[in-house]
């Protein structure tokens, strides 16, 4: 199975699922951007982008290498990635389902301010425009598709400790 971990920047996606995977037995994490960095060190470069999710391999290499993945550990991948184009998701969502790979969606949501803040306040990564010009594009995502397709996990005032439990407890039931 894979568990699905969508949201935009700041929403907690990455602890999350650091601290969901010890809360789910078998559990590895696959972070798809790697997928997409992989793509970045093509050489010469592939077309120019603001953001590898437009390169037409991504989605499938995604799909693949979460198949492949699975095929060779079983158990369960957390996946922490955001995808905000429908078209997109449909493509990644497809194709796991033809390799019969179920997917549990998840979208950790913030409100905008609380996004701003987090993403400001970030003592890894730092204050990025980057991570913030991607909050429009939730908010539209979120308000015409991307809610009606996932469990929608709303994480303004919980710790991402706290999501990761609401996620457990819903893979339990």
């Amino acid at each position: 199975m894979i568990v699905w971990l969508n949201g935009t920047h700041g929403a907690g996606k990455t602890t999350t699922s650091a601290l969901l995977q010890p809360l789910i037995p078998e559990t590895r994490i696959l972070d798809a951007e790697k997928v997409g960095e992989t793509l970045m060190d093509v050489t010469p470069g592939l077309p120019d982008t603001d953001n590898f999710q437009h390169w037409p391999p991504w989605r499938p290499l995604v799909v693949e290498t979460a198949r492949r993945v699975l095929d060779y550990t079983g158990g369960t991948l957390v996946m922490p990635m955001t995808v905000l184009v429908e078209q997109y998701w449909r493509e990644i969502s497809a194709g796991l389902a033809a390799h019969s790979i179920p997917v549990r969606h998840f979208v950790l949501h913030a409100d905008a301010e609380t996004l701003r803040r987090r993403i400001n306040d970030d003592t890894v990564l730092g204050p990025s425009l980057f991570r913030m010009q991607y909050l429009e594009a939730y908010a539209e995502a979120a308000a015409s598709w991307l809610h009606d397709e996932a469990e929608v996990i709303d994480t303004t005032d919980k710790t991402p400790k706290q999501a990761a439990l609401l996620i457990a407890e819903a893979l339990n039931q």
